[in-house]
């Protein structure tokens, strides 16, 4: 894929409310598949979500992007946004999204190719006007989601804040 071309729309969103479950772990052992199946189950008891999207949230330690270590373990989130933390179903927890700006790139493509990322963080982000934030990253998988498919779309959300000079 030409990642030359993916340049992401800035948008500044407000807080969220989510629910999911929350599973640490790391680059070496990525338990992700294992999230997802543990939540779906449970996603369908919850009452009130916003919209049919899922959220795949991530939370990183502020050194986390400084030197990649894969053995350094983060947390991850399989979610839902919710109007409200009313009736939380058992065994899932609550998560606020703080607001803020974020860089949100159109991805097509495969959930197992990771170039998209290399591309963002080594590519796109040095070379623009933003830097990270300490805040969550995450990936809204919309009804045009569909897992290892080639023909699969999202939207990938990085936290950034203007370069301090």
């Amino acid at each position: 894929m030409n990642h030359s071309i993916l340049i992401p729309r800035i948008e500044t969103i407000t807080e969220r409310k989510l629910v999911g479950l929350c599973r640490t772990m790391s680059f070496a052992k990525f338990e992700l598949v294992q999230l997802w199946q543990a939540f779906r189950p449970l996603r369908k008891s919850i009452e009130n979500p916003v919209n049919s999207d899922a959220i795949s949230l991530a939370i990183y330690q502020p050194e986390h992007f400084g030197h990649f270590d894969p053995n350094r373990s983060f947390e991850k989130w399989a979610s839902v946004e919710v109007s409200d933390w009313e009736n939380i179903p058992d065994g899932l927890e609550i998560l606020w999204l703080p607001g803020g700006k974020y860089a949100v790139f159109q991805y097509k493509g495969s959930s197992t190719d990771t170039s998209i990322y290399q591309y963002i963080f080594g590519s796109w982000l040095p070379q623009s006007d933003f830097e990270l934030d300490q805040r969550p990253h995450f990936e809204v998988l919309g009804s045009k989601y569909r897992n290892n498919d080639p023909e699969s779309e999202e939207e990938i959300w990085i936290p950034i804040r203007e370069k301090t000079k």
